[in-house]
């Protein structure tokens, strides 16, 4: 399996929240991983920043916002060119498929914690 660099969007140092699960999985099935939250932090080792941080060579952004909280995400989620955008439950947004496929970005209404644990990822 290859390391795929994933930015999460969303992440929280709240257990009982899938953000923290994902970073904790990510990191588990040895990925890369950098996280964007509100609030500072740390899980599983990842800093958690709250403020968009430069990117190079991303795989994957993994969406925990909803859609109106993604908006001040578009242009830095498009000019840092990912492969994917996976849109976990809670986060689909159809207005931003439509800029990712223009931007040739797959967009992927998933689950993280799901494509991790049956090996989709």
């Amino acid at each position: 399996m290859r390391n795929k660099k994933t930015l999460v969007l969303g992440a929280t140092t709240k257990p009982e929240r899938y953000a923290f699960k994902a970073i904790n999985m990510l990191v588990e099935k040895g990925h890369t991983v950098l996280a964007i939250g509100q609030n500072r932090g740390e899980v599983a080792g990842v800093k958690i920043h709250t403020k968009t941080i430069p990117v190079k060579n991303i795989d994957t952004v993994t969406l925990y916002l909803n859609p109106a909280r993604q908006r001040e995400y578009y242009n830095y989620i498009i000019e840092a060119q990912p492969k994917r955008v996976v849109f976990n439950p809670g986060a689909e947004n159809p207005e931003f498929y439509q800029l990712l496929e223009l931007n040739n970005i797959k967009a992927e209404v998933a689950c993280t914690l799901v494509l991790l644990a049956t090996n989709q990822y």
